[in-house]
C-alpha cells in the first residue's frame, strides 16, 4: 500500500497504517494544515473553501472528513457533492471562495484516492505554496477554532450546470452547427463523475443520439480508468458493431480526453489537445504549451499559424505557469488535458468536447479527417517501478551522462533530442515510478529507443 506526499497534495491507497496508507488520520493532516495555510495568506478574514468529489467509493468518507475538519479550522463549506476536478476548480472562482479541494485520485484505481488543493484562483497550488504547506503540515502548525467560530456548511448543487453555462457563452463554441450536424456520440464515463456532467453538456449543445457507457456513477470502475488504448476495448467494440461520429472517454475526475474514431481506434490521447489547439488557433491566434513529454505535433501545428510553441515540466501547474508566461491561448499535456484558458486555467474535459464537436461542425471534416491533418508521430508511454533502495537522481543524472553529446533538457527529469525523435525520463509525481517516453516517426523506433533507455536504467540500478 502506498502513500504520496507532494507538493501538488497527498495521494494513497485507503486504509492501513497512518502515514504508510491515506487514513483519516493523514486527510485530517493535510486539510488542516491547508486551511491554515489559506488562512495565512487571508489574514482575519473568514476563509471560505470549496470542496468537490468524483464518485470512487472511498470519496464521501473522505469528503466528509475534509469538510468537518475545514469547519473544524473555521473555514465555511461550500461542497459541491459529486462533481469533476474542472467543475470545481471554476466554482472557486464562482464563488469566490479562498481556495478549494478535489477529493479524487485522477485516473489511479479504485482503492486510490487522494485530496488535490487549489488557491483562490481555482489553479493547483505553486510549487513554493505546496512546500510551505508541506512544512505547516509536518510542524502540526494549526490551530482548531472554538465553538463560536466553528465554520459553516452549505450543500450546493449548480456547479456543474454552471460549469456548462460558462462553456456554452465562449464565443468559439457553436451550438448551432453542432445542432445542424446531427453527431452520433458514444461516451464511456467510467462510472464516475462523467455520467453527470457529461449527458447534459451534450444535451445543452445540440447533440440527440447520444449512447452512454458505465453511466452509473457508483464508482466501481468497469475497467482500469486511465483512458489509454489497451483499457478502453468496450468502447472499441460498441463502435464496430453501430455508427458514431466520435466516442469521448473521461477519467474519473473528467480532466483527460481521448477521442474514438467511428471504426473504434483511438485518435490518439495524444492528439487531443492538437486538434483542439488547431481549431482555436484559427480563430484565436497566440502561442501554446505543453509539456515535455507530450508530442511534437502541438509545436508543428503551432508554426504551420506562425505562432510561439513552448515546453513545460510535466504537471498542470507547471503548464499553466508557462501559458501565463508567454501568453498562451491553449495549452494542456498529451495525456488528454486540455487547458483553455478563455474559460479557465485547468485541464477541462467538458470544454475539449464542445471545442472539437464545433471544429467538425463548422469544417464539416469527420474525426478521421481530423486525425489526418496532423503528424503521425508514434510515442512508446514506459515505467519502471521504483522501490526503496533506488536513487532516482542519481538515475537520471548518469542516463544524461550517457547522452550529453545530444541535446539534454534537465527542466524535468532528463529529457534526450534527437534528430527525428526524442525520449524523456522522468520521476512520476502520482506514482512511486520512474517513467519513460519516446517519440519517433514510427512506433518500432520509438519502442527501440524506450527500450535502450530502459535498459540503460536497469544497468544503473545493477
Amino acid at each position: 500500500m502506498t502513500l504520496i506526499k507532494s507538493i501538488s497534495g497527498i495521494r494513497g491507497t485507503i486504509g492501513g497504517n497512518a502515514g504508510e496508507n491515506l487514513t483519516p488520520i493523514d486527510i485530517i493532516e493535510l486539510t488542516s494544515a491547508f486551511a491554515a495555510f489559506i488562512q495565512g495568506s487571508c489574514g482575519d478574514k473568514k476563509i471560505t473553501i470549496v470542496v468537490g468529489r468524483d464518485a470512487r467509493v472511498s470519496g464521501e468518507m473522505v469528503s466528509r472528513l475534509v469538510c468537518g475538519t475545514l469547519q473544524g479550522m473555521g473555514a465555511d463549506v461550500i461542497d459541491t457533492g459529486l462533481s469533476t476536478t474542472p467543475t470545481t476548480e471554476m466554482a472557486v472562482l464562482h464563488h469566490h471562495a479562498d481556495g478549494g479541494v478535489i477529493v479524487t485520485a485522477s485516473h489511479n484505481p479504485g482503492q486510490w484516492n487522494a485530496l488535490k488543493l487549489l488557491n483562490d484562483k481555482g489553479e493547483f497550488l505553486s510549487s513554493e505554496d505546496g512546500r510551505k504547506l508541506q512544512e505547516i503540515a509536518t510542524a502540526h502548525e494549526f490551530q482548531y477554532a472554538d465553538a463560536k467560530n466553528l465554520g459553516t456548511y452549505t450543500l450546493y448543487e449548480n456547479s456543474i450546470q454552471d460549469h456548462i453555462d460558462a462553456i456554452l457563452r465562449l464565443p468559439l463554441v457553436n451550438r448551432d452547427a453542432i445542432a445542424k450536424a446531427d453527431f452520433s456520440v458514444i461516451i464511456d464515463t467510467i462510472n464516475s463523475t462523467g455520467a453527470i456532467a457529461l449527458p447534459p453538456l451534450l444535451k445543452q449543445l445540440g447533440v440527440k443520439r447520444v449512447t452512454l457507457l458505465n453511466d452509473e456513477p457508483n464508482g466501481l470502475f468497469a475497467h482500469n480508468p486511465e483512458p489509454i488504448p489497451e483499457n478502453l476495448y468496450g468502447i472499441s467494440e460498441a463502435m464496430n458493431k453501430e455508427r458514431y461520429d466520435i466516442g469521448f472517454v473521461v477519467d474519473p475526475d473528467v480532466d483527460r480526453l481521448a477521442f474514438i474514431k467511428p471504426n473504434g481506434e483511438m485518435f490518439g490521447e495524444e492528439y487531443t489537445l492538437v486538434s483542439v489547439a488547431d481549431y482555436v488557433l484559427q480563430h484565436t491566434p497566440g502561442n501554446t504549451v505543453s509539456n515535455l513529454s507530450s508530442t511534437r505535433a502541438l509545436r508543428d501545428v503551432s508554426r504551420q499559424y506562425g505562432v510561439e510553441y513552448n515546453a513545460s515540466a510535466v504537471g498542470e501547474v507547471n503548464v499553466v505557469e508557462k501559458m501565463k508566461a508567454t501568453n498562451a491561448v491553449i495549452g494542456g499535456e498529451g495525456n488528454g488535458g486540455v487547458i483553455y484558458p478563455e474559460l479557465h486555467y485547468g485541464r477541462d474535459a467538458l470544454v475539449g468536447i464542445a471545442l472539437i464537436l464545433s471544429y467538425m461542425a463548422t469544417s464539416g471534416k469527420s474525426c478521421v479527417e481530423l486525425r489526418s491533418l496532423y503528424p503521425d508521430y508514434k510515442i512508446s508511454k514506459n515505467k519502471i517501478e521504483l522501490r526503496g533502495e533506488m536513487d532516482t537522481a542519481k538515475i537520471l543524472d548518469s542516463i544524461a551522462e550517457k547522452y550529453a553529446n545530444h541535446e539534454v533538457n534537465r527542466t524535468d527529469g532528463v529529457k534526450i533530442d534527437f534528430e527525428d525523435s526524442w525520449v524523456h525520463v522522468r520521476g512520476s509525481n502520482t506514482e512511486p515510478i520512474l517513467r519513460v517516453y519516446a517519440e519517433a516517426l514510427s512506433e518500432s523506433t520509438a519502442d527501440n529507443i524506450a527500450r535502450k533507455i530502459l535498459q540503460d536504467v536497469r544497468e544503473i540500478i545493477q
